[in-house]
């Protein structure tokens, strides 16, 4: 489903996504990533929730971000409650949603210049 073109000025946005695949500045990525306005890494290791730990994430905090996206495929999983509380206690926000979601809601945030990054699990 193609995105709506904002007025982005990042290095990076989402200007589509489908079931598996995300398209970021016309590249398809079939692989789990992490995304922020400036940065791609790909692949991540991280193929479902069951493999999601703290470990998986340190790359995410050591992009300093205010809010972390976490996609978690087609369906809304909540990660558990310790990678919850890790990311409180660092005061960085964690908001987990479908990629559909994710792909939305990261253009917006990176048209309002948030410090965001996305990990998008890509099974």
């Amino acid at each position: 489903m193609p995105l709506t073109h904002d007025r982005i000025t990042s290095r990076y946005s989402i200007s589509a996504y489908n079931v598996g695949e995300v398209i970021v500045n016309e590249t398809a990525y079939r692989q789990s990533l992490i995304l922020s306005p400036d940065t791609i890494h790909s692949p991540w290791s991280v193929r479902s929730m069951d493999e999601l730990d703290l470990s998986s994430l340190q790359l995410v905090l050591e992009m300093n971000p205010d809010v972390v996206l976490l996609g978690t495929g087609e369906q809304q999983i909540f990660p558990e409650p310790s990678i919850m509380a890790m990311f409180g206690q660092k005061g960085i926000g964690l908001e987990a949603m479908n990629n559909g979601a994710l792909c939305r809601t990261f253009n917006i945030l990176v048209a309002e210049d948030r410090n965001v990054v996305a990990a998008i699990i890509l099974g």
